[in-house]
């Protein structure tokens, strides 16, 4: 299934991309495509995750501790 998509640029850049589509024997909407598909395969789907703060998942579960022990910690370091 195809949808149309708009797309805005420098108009000399537009034509540039149309001169060298024309060369390639191509278009320019396959250009654009194979692009964003490139980009795409390229990129990370998954969110990158942080060896030290995944070591802390979990680390203060069972624990008695509220935010006003943080405060008091806080307190205590820069007093």
């Amino acid at each position: 299934m195809t949808a149309k998509i708009t797309l805005y640029s420098d108009k000399n850049l537009i034509e540039q991309i149309k001169v060298y589509a024309k060369e390639q024997n191509t278009s320019v909407s396959k250009i654009v495509n194979e692009f964003f598909t490139n980009l795409l395969e390229t990129q990370d789907i998954e969110p990158k995750k942080n060896k030290i703060t995944d070591s802390l998942v979990g680390a203060l579960k069972d624990k008695n501790v509220e935010e006003n022990h943080y405060h008091d910690y806080l307190e205590n370091k820069y007093s």
